[in-house]
């Protein structure tokens, strides 16, 4: 396994909890940016790129989502950040899960957003990664964007909206193929079971990208997780409803997190 070194950001309280958000697919760590000014007064929030994302290298031959596990675990490390709570969105909620199959010791509480035990079909994944590795970035915006976001959310809030676009035609095209190829080989459907961490599950009413059904399957096996479920958003949902996920976030981190 190939560590990388991750472009991050700290806000809050020094010796406040510590929870880390992780951000989806083609975009980078200021897709948080709704949730960090309630999230910081009373936790200290680490933020991360992914590999190859952002301004985060990347690192030739990512073919597992342990390895994105493994960089994120690497920079808690680094900090002495020993356990954390531990929040994701699609790709980074796919972190998570895997960490709390496999290193559960880490984690004290777990958050899933729009995320999912199986994104689809391997090949869809390989194709995606041929795609953008051929074409680069920008072949995928229209697609993507009308997944990330509802046609409302687009008309209404161009200016939002166009800057998560930027983050996507930003993206290194080696860095987004070497994701699709780790998802590409993820599926965790028969160990969520493993899990301990206190689960919040968070999934969207108009999210074709991990529809409402993955993130009942996600609460159904995970033990004792809790499952909300928003209204009116797509995939990025803590971008469009933020004041609901934050809501639900804080909730879970404040009244079901085990320190």
């Amino acid at each position: 396994m190939t560590i990388a070194t991750l472009n991050h950001r700290f806000d809050g309280p020094a010796d406040a909890p510590v929870v880390i958000l992780g951000p989806s697919l083609g975009t980078e760590l200021g897709m948080w940016d709704a949730q960090i000014p309630e999230l910081s007064r009373d936790h200290r929030v680490l933020r991360y790129d992914l590999r190859g994302h952002g301004r985060s290298h990347p690192v030739p031959g990512t073919d597992s989502v342990a390895d994105l596990v493994g960089d994120v675990l690497t920079l808690a490390d680094s900090y002495g950040i020993g356990r954390f709570a531990y929040a994701g969105v699609s790709l980074g909620g796919a972190v998570g899960l895997w960490m709390g199959v496999h290193r559960p010791e880490r984690l004290t509480g777990l958050i899933a957003c729009c995320s999912s035990a199986r994104f689809g079909e391997p090949e869809g994944w390989r194709e995606r990664a041929a795609t953008v590795r051929a074409q680069g970035m920008r072949q995928l915006a229209d697609t993507v964007i009308r997944r990330w976001f509802t046609p409302e959310y687009i008309e209404r809030e161009p200016a939002a909206v166009r800057r998560i676009l930027e983050m996507l035609y930003a993206c290194p095209p080696e860095g987004y193929a070497g994701c699709c190829d780790a998802l590409a080989g993820y599926d965790l459907r028969a160990e969520l079971g493993r899990i301990g961490a206190p689960t919040l599950v968070i999934g969207a009413e108009r999210d074709p990208s991990t529809p409402l059904e993955h993130a009942r399957e996600l609460a159904a096996g995970i033990p004792g997780a809790t499952l909300v479920e928003v209204a009116d958003a797509a995939h990025l949902a803590n971008i469009q409803q933020a004041e609901a996920v934050t809501s639900a976030m804080l909730a879970h981190l404040t009244a079901g997190v085990r320190g």
